[in-house]
C-alpha cells in the first residue's frame, strides 16, 4: 500500500481523512501510524499493514471468529477445496461462478479519467475470490481492489495468493466490517462471501457496505442458508449445523438490509450457500 492508498482512507471513528507518519520504502507503507486530523486517533501501520479496528467496540462475536479462523488460515482454503463438492452436490467453482456473475463486471466503466474502477471485498480471507476477479474484469481497464479482513493470519494467505501469482494485486487492511475505514461512496462493485452470519450486528456491516459503494452499484453477500428445497437428511442437517455453529438462524438477510434497498435477490447458490444482491438507487 502506498501513501497515496493511505490518503483515500476514513477514520473508522470519525470519517476524517487519515494521514501517514512513519517509514516508507520507494512510496509503499512501512511501519507509523495514519492519523486522523479530525478526531486525533491513530492507527497503527507494522510492515506496511494498516490496523484500523476500534478494539473497545468490536462485538465479541466477531473477537470469537477472529480467533478461530486465526487458527485455521493455513487449511481453511485447502479444506474447503476438498469438502464442498461431498456437502454441497456441487464443484466450489461452480458455487463461486454463481455468485460472479451478479457482480456485472463486464458492465463496469470509469466514472472518470481521474480515478479508476474500484472493487472491495468484505471479509476477503485467503483472497478465494481474486482469481475469478482478474478473470472476469474488463481487459486493460485500471482497476483496484482492496482487501478488509479482521483476520490477519488469513490476509497473510491472501498475500501469499497474490504473490503466486494468477490472481490481481490487491490492497489489504484488517478492518472492521461494522467501521469499513473509507469515505461514503468510494466502490464501483463490493462483495462478501462467507462471514456475515457470525458477525455481531450484520444490519450495521449491511449498512456500511451500502455506505461505501456508489449509488446503484451492485453489493453481493453470500453466506450459509439451508436450501429450503433441499432433502433435509440427518446428515446434512448435522453438516449445516457444525458449520454454523455461530448462530442457530443461519439465513440470507433480506429483512437487515438497508432501507431503500432496491433490485433485491436473494438466490440459492447450492445446499448451504445463499447469494443476497442489492444496491442503493441515486438520489
Amino acid at each position: 500500500m502506498t501513501t497515496a492508498d493511505a490518503d483515500t482512507l476514513a477514520c473508522p471513528a470519525c470519517r476524517g481523512p487519515l494521514r501517514f507518519q512513519g517509514t516508507l520504502a520507494r512510496e509503499a507503507l512501512g511501519d507509523g501510524t495514519l492519523c486522523c486530523a479530525a478526531c486525533g486517533a491513530g492507527w497503527p501501520v507494522s510492515a506496511g499493514l494498516p490496523r484500523l479496528v476500534d478494539e473497545s467496540r468490536l462485538p465479541r462475536a466477531d473477537r470469537v471468529m477472529r480467533v478461530l479462523y486465526d487458527r485455521l488460515a493455513p487449511l481453511h482454503d485447502p479444506v474447503t477445496r476438498v469438502l464442498f463438492p461431498i456437502l454441497q452436490g456441487s464443484t466450489e467453482a461452480e458455487a463461486r461462478d454463481g455468485y460472479m456473475h451478479r457482480l456485472d463486471l463486464g458492465s463496469l466503466r470509469a466514472a472518470d479519467r481521474t480515478r479508476p474502477v474500484r472493487i472491495l471485498d468484505v471479509g476477503i480471507g485467503g483472497g478465494a475470490s481474486l482469481p475469478l476477479l482478474t478473470r472476469d474484469l474488463p481487459s486493460r481497464m485500471d482497476v483496484e481492489i482492496w482487501g478488509v479482513d479482521l483476520s490477519e493470519r488469513m490476509l497473510e494467505q491472501c498475500r501469499r495468493r497474490v504473490e503466486r501469482g494468477g490472481a490481481h494485486a490487491v490492497r489489504l487492511l484488517v478492518a472492521d466490517a461494522h467501521a469499513l475505514p473509507f469515505p461514503d461512496s468510494s466502490f464501483d462493485r463490493v462483495l462478501h462471501v462467507g462471514g456475515i452470519g457470525g458477525y455481531g450486528d450484520p444490519r450495521r456491516a449491511l449498512a456500511e457496505m451500502a455506505r461505501v459503494a456508489r449509488r446503484g452499484t451492485p453489493i453481493v453477500v453470500v453466506d450459509e442458508q439451508l436450501d429450503p428445497r433441499f432433502r433435509r437428511s440427518a446428515f446434512h442437517r448435522l453438516a449445516f449445523r457444525a458449520l454454523t455453529f455461530y448462530t442457530a438462524h443461519a439465513a440470507s438477510p433480506v429483512d437487515q438490509l438497508p432501507a431503500g434497498a432496491a433490485d433485491v435477490i436473494s438466490e440459492q447458490l447450492s445446499r448451504y450457500y445463499y447469494c443476497l444482491t442489492f444496491h442503493m438507487p441515486p438520489g
